[in-house]
């Protein structure tokens, strides 16, 4: 599923009762400047390509890899892969130079470029590299991500992403004010989320 907030949206997230398990991975994706304020949208893709090599299956999330495309349709230069490995396995990644990546262990653990991946941390590549030594762990599974440095300043704050401290308060403020800028769900029996508290200061990140 990807979900373009655009201007403003609302969801929800609502499991059956009889889902005693749940094991996902949500990943936020800043729009670049000139498309902040696009409608928002929704898509669901159900099927995704998958391809094997050197042991390791691939789901591609989104972009290009091993000259495979993914239908997931996006605003920026992006690569996201699922990385799956049944048995212990070594391999070599070829990369885009133009890309920083990071790597994400869901499942068990890796060896990337050297260091040690594990749930608890996250190993990030800086530009530049055209490949990479990657020893996947028995029943493990990794994310790979990659793509272009933005050009300005991202700010993350809750459920508000902006690049100005003034955009993520006005935001703040009309969603606490229930502004029609997020729609609305009629359809959902629970309680309107709350913001906390504004902060006075926040940092920018890359």
């Amino acid at each position: 599923n990807l979900m373009t907030a655009g201007r403003g949206i609302s969801h929800t997230e609502v499991a059956p009762d009889t889902e005693t398990q749940m094991h996902a991975a949500q990943l936020w994706i800043a729009l670049p400047d000139d498309k902040l304020n696009i409608p928002p949208q929704f898509d669901h893709y159900p099927e995704l390509p998958v391809i094997t090599h050197d042991g390791v299956e691939y789901t591609v999330l989104v972009g290009e890899f091993l000259n495979t495309i993914s239908p997931v349709q996006v605003h920026t230069p992006l690569l996201g892969v699922d990385l799956y490995a049944h048995e212990t396995i070594t391999t070599r990644l070829t990369l885009n130079p133009k890309f920083e990546y990071g790597f994400m262990a869901l499942e068990g653990t890796a060896m990337v470029h050297g260091q040690e991946l594990t749930e608890d941390n996250l190993v990030v590549t800086e530009q530049g590299l055209t490949e990479i030594d990657l020893q996947i762990h028995q029943n493990s599974r990794i994310l790979l991500l990659g793509g272009e440095p933005f050009e300005s300043p991202i700010l993350l704050w809750w459920n508000f992403v902006g690049r100005t401290q003034e955009e993520l308060k006005e935001a703040y403020e009309q969603w606490m004010n229930a502004d029609s800028r997020f729609g609305s769900i009629p359809d959902y029996k629970g309680a309107r989320l709350e913001a906390p508290p504004f902060p006075e200061r926040m940092r920018a990140s890359k």
